[in-house]
């Protein structure tokens, strides 16, 4: 468990998925996962809902896991996104994962049909038992209209030794709490709201999957980094920094926001795939005045201790 806890620790970029013309720029993508590994992330997350996993083929979903797994070539962890609301389908998902050499898999809850908890029980006990993948838990009602209970959590742990950690996007600080009393210090908690990752750390979560990471993987990297070395004011510091942009990052439905700020950036194309659209003219300029301040201010904090 130890060793797992230091391989779950850090910063893990949940990845855009770059379109150019209606097609996966493989390019851009190589380049965004080069950037992530340079700034020193722990994890890489492919196919998850910011890398438009639901409007992927699933023969684009494999080769986007198998690319990460390419480039990173063992320098970062690859924690490829599996979720579907159909159980059947989130095991095959699960399973061509572990065949294009994902490290350990992202599985969100059922979106849609809205499962009871013994529902989600089964839902999940299928998934680790079709796998010998490390499996994480996401929990994002918001997206979802589902949380995991913290007692759900706590029986999938005890029934599944491959079930150890969860990303927890509920909105709320308090939920940490609660999941380590029902599921206790062995669970590895990693907060899915950005903006809420130093308040989880303080409450013993270890990490992060991140959004704005794709725009700024420096900053969260420095964040955490000072977090678990005892630097909490400089922690605080790079919080603050990154608060307007972390914000920034949901002014529209994820991930419009992120891509136009790698657009804006020169980094990738701002292109998405049908319902998701590019974001408002008006938000694109609320996002380039919030870049230029950010970039502005991110050399002399990044640079302080």
């Amino acid at each position: 468990m130890n060793e797992l806890r230091s391989r779950f620790t850090g910063v893990f970029t949940a990845l855009v998925t770059p379109f150019r013309d209606g097609s996966i720029d493989f390019s851009a993508f190589d380049a965004l996962v080069e950037r992530q590994i340079a700034a020193g992330v722990a994890g890489l997350v492919p196919v998850g809902t910011t890398g438009e996993a639901a409007t992927l083929s699933d023969d684009e979903a494999d080769q986007l896991i198998a690319r990460t797994v390419e480039k990173a070539r063992g320098r970062a962890l690859v924690m490829a996104g599996a979720g579907a609301n159909d159980t059947k389908k989130a095991v095959e998902k699960v399973r061509r994962a572990e065949t294009a050499g994902a490290d350990a898999v992202l599985v969100v809850t059922p979106y849609y049909n809205k499962p009871t908890q013994a529902g989600l029980i089964a839902h999940y006990g299928a998934v680790a038992g079709a796998t010998a993948l490390p499996v994480m838990l996401y929990s994002v009602p918001g997206r979802c209209g589902v949380e995991i209970a913290a007692e759900t959590c706590a029986t999938l742990m005890r029934n599944h030794a491959n079930i150890f950690s969860i990303k927890e996007a509920g909105g709320s600080a308090a939920r940490v709490s609660e999941l380590r009393r029902a599921c206790g210090d062995e669970l590895i908690v990693h907060s899915g709201d950005d903006g809420l990752t130093l308040p989880f750390l303080s409450l013993g979560a270890v990490g992060v999957t991140s959004v704005v990471a794709n725009v700024a993987p420096e900053s969260m990297v420095a964040m955490v980094r000072a977090w678990h070395e005892g630097n909490t004011a400089h922690a605080l510091a790079l919080h603050d920094l990154v608060a307007e942009l972390t914000d920034g990052m949901f002014v529209e439905s994820n991930p419009g926001p992120v891509k136009a700020a790698l657009a804006l950036n020169n980094l990738s194309g701002p292109e998405m795939r049908l319902p998701m659209v590019p974001v408002s003219d008006a938000n694109r300029e609320r996002l380039a005045g919030i870049l230029n301040r950010y970039t502005s201010a991110a050399s002399g904090v990044l640079g302080a201790r």
